[in-house]
């Protein structure tokens, strides 16, 4: 679809939902016309019409919490986006992540590691008397990073040993440990995923993924 061919509301105004490239987390919603679409592809950089102030505005231009688009989709009926970018910091002026926290429908969620990064996240900031995460970050990061090495190295030896079910349990234990240390040094899951993100370039004509930097 031609960017021509897209459908402004009577104000001239598209929605674009705005989602982490690496994380495919939905980061908020904004509003286009024409020519802030235009800046958004041309510089790669959102850029929004804001409703109320009825003026553009760039995302990120005060906080500095950029999102450096990745591509541009519209829906089947042309009367909205989806835009795929690489977010510099929080999305929402709160400080959160995605400017969609608030729960008027709690749902059963399934296991992710965010949500595991999430649950360490509040360990750390309320102590809960009993647990062993608790005790990792009451003995601080010699300890965590102790802990790091001796689940790397269960690992190699499991991995050496041929056991498939004993290898996913290992690398289990270090997946805990790292996003244990990812919290202690408040490096969030996107920060890492961005930077997998950034070692490998697709070529969208092939869809053939090209070799990570630094191999």
């Amino acid at each position: 679809m031609n960017i021509e061919d897209l459908k402004y509301d009577d104000k001239g105004l598209i929605p674009a939902v705005v989602q982490s490239a690496a994380s495919g987390k939905v980061l908020m919603l904004g509003y286009m016309n024409g020519e802030s679409l235009a800046l958004t592809l041309e510089r790669r950089q959102c850029c929004f019409y804001s409703r109320s102030r009825r003026q553009l505005w760039w995302k990120g231009e005060t906080s500095g919490n950029r999102l450096h688009v990745v591509s541009v989709t519209a829906d089947c009926d042309g009367d909205a986006l989806l835009i795929k970018a690489r977010p510099d910091g929080p999305a929402c002026h709160t400080g959160e992540e995605s400017c969609f926290f608030d729960v008027i429908l709690p749902g059963e969620e399934a296991f992710t590691l965010d949500a595991l990064y999430e649950l360490i996240r509040g360990r750390k900031t309320d102590r809960k008397e009993g647990s062993y995460t608790t005790y990792l970050f009451e003995r601080g990061l010699d300890k965590i990073l102790k802990k790091v090495g001796e689940e790397a190295t269960e690992v190699i030896i499991a991995g050496k040993g041929g056991s498939r079910a004993e290898t996913v349990y290992e690398i289990a234990d270090l997946a805990y440990h790292l996003l244990v240390l990812m919290v202690q040094q408040e490096i969030s899951t996107g920060a890492i995923l961005d930077e997998l993100a950034s070692r490998h370039v697709i070529d969208h004509k092939t869809k053939q993924e090209g070799l990570p930097a630094n191999p």
